[in-house]
């Protein structure tokens, strides 16, 4: 009786627990040791287009069709104990239709056995058809999500953020450091969503005066000030796009209030005009320091924030991402290989070591700009390496400088000696110092033969970077 009383509760506790795994709105697929199914809730059959019964005690293998068998998350977790987060994938169940999710991946292990595995996912399916139909009618702008390179976790969660906020025409704001793709996340947005064939129109905040930008945002009346004529401001020229405010928080708080005024009412009147406008606008801005530094340090206004931050993307800067540093470099490679028609394979160990080292207070743009100056040291080299970075990149802070270099130095200042000779008459520090480095540079082409190329190596900088000096002190070499 008392066993019989056992089961009943136990039953009951079980149906108990598959009305609340079919209540949630995320979809749950369990399997076991062998890979057949355990858990199949209603959200998966919904995203999956399957029933319950098609799926439960089979194996995931036999229903579902991968790229290959380890690019299912779920067979990944039980194989290699391997957990994973906010992971993309695509797959086709077996009646063949594609099915892209998110999904969240562990392992279920007890005593230190994997027992099976479960995974969590949110369906994009519909999300992700959405952006690629709007983005066959992208307008001029030119970054899409397929732009945006990166694959560490918490880069790939601020991308899925972004993607869902395509969806509606919410107002966004991107917080990042210089240099990390605040406006190629923009971009993306705006050619995701259903405005992507409206215009997209940029403005930095902090590029123009008060007065100017004022007028430059609402547009002006004829009268309204000397020589103001009928301007339609740029919320009148994005009608039915995007604006992107950049560097919002430059924006004095009197201007603030009038912007948020704009966006709360979404009619603008122009500067001398009584009139009020209707405008069909989305508001995407940017600005480079932490909204809560900037509300408490008086460059914000608190309401504009709570306004304009429906949705706000915080793109992580490059120090904290550093895994994604090789894919960087072998893009930007292949980028300026292209531009200026040359076969540059890789970047050699030392300068990846390097790169990983540097806190990168640029972020990607400045990593850009290193590649970029590099590829142009470059003759028909195969390999970007430390002698071709900028001289400035190499030897900021002491950071970076190449072995090989320091000790070609250190063996050529053993080897001879410089000595430098004072004029007989007292001079000012800065002729001092042209006269020292026009004697030190003639010191070492004359060692190398005045070969130029060998002298600038051994000095730690660039041909060009010499060949300047040279000019400008006038030295010549026939």
């Amino acid at each position: 009786m008392k066993k019989d009383s056992y089961a009943a509760k136990l039953e009951n506790e079980i149906d108990l627990y598959k009305q609340m795994l079919d209540l949630i709105d995320v979809g749950l697929h369990a399997i076991d040791e062998n890979g057949n199914t355990v858990v199949y809730n209603k959200k998966m059959m919904e995203i999956e287009s399957l029933k319950r019964s098609d799926v439960l005690h089979k194996n995931v293998l036999d229903l579902f069709v991968f790229q290959d068998e380890m690019h299912s998350t779920l067979v990944q977790a039980l194989r290699t104990g391997k957990q994973t987060v906010h992971a993309k994938q695509t797959y086709h169940n077996y009646n063949g239709k594609e099915i892209t999710t998110i999904n969240h991946t562990y392992p279920l292990v007890r005593d230190g056995l994997i027992q099976g595995a479960v995974e969590i996912s949110n369906d994009v399916t519909k999300l992700e058809r959405l952006i690629h139909h709007n983005m066959k009618k992208k307008g001029s702008t030119r970054f899409t999500f397929d732009s945006i390179i990166g694959q560490s976790p918490a880069f790939l969660e601020v991308i899925e953020h972004a993607k869902r906020a395509t969806r509606t025409s919410s107002y966004v704001l991107i917080v990042g450091e210089t240099g990390t793709g605040k406006e190629l996340f923009a971009q993306s947005i705006h050619n995701g969503s259903s405005r992507s064939s409206g215009p997209f129109i940029t403005q930095n905040c902090a590029a123009l005066p008060d007065s100017l930008i004022e007028s430059l945002l609402f547009g002006t009346q004829k009268g309204a000030f000397t020589g103001a004529t009928d301007q339609p401001g740029l919320f009148e020229q994005a009608q039915g796009g995007t604006l992107l405010l950049d560097e919002i928080n430059s924006l004095n708080p009197g201007l603030q209030a009038k912007l948020l005024r704009v966006l709360q009412e979404k009619r603008v009147r122009r500067l001398g005009s009584t009139k009020e406008i209707a405008v069909d606008v989305r508001v995407i801005a940017n600005m480079n320091e932490d909204p809560v530094d900037a509300i408490a340090g008086g460059r914000m206004r608190k309401d504009l924030f709570y306004r304009l931050g429906i949705v706000t993307l915080f793109i992580p800067p490059l120090s904290e991402r550093k895994e994604d540093i090789p894919t960087f470099v072998h893009h930007f490679i292949q980028k300026y290989n292209e531009l200026f028609q040359m076969k540059v394979k890789a970047a050699d160990e030392e300068v990846l070591n390097l790169f990983e080292s540097y806190h990168w207070p640029g972020n990607v743009r400045e990593l850009e700009h290193v590649i970029e100056a590099g590829m142009n040291m470059m003759m028909d080299e195969d390999d970007l390496c430390m002698h071709h970075l900028p001289y400035h990149f190499r030897f900021k802070h002491g950071e970076g400088r190449p072995a090989t270099q320091l000790q070609t130095m250190q063996q050529t200042t053993a080897a001879d000696t410089f000595i430098f000779t004072c004029p007989e008459h007292m001079t000012d520090f800065q002729t001092q110092m042209e006269r020292f480095e026009k004697q030190y540079i003639v010191h070492y082409l004359e060692k190398m033969d005045d070969n130029i190329s060998q002298t600038a190596k051994i000095l730690g900088m660039s041909r060009q970077s010499l060949q300047y000096r040279m000019k400008k002190l006038h030295i010549s070499r026939s």
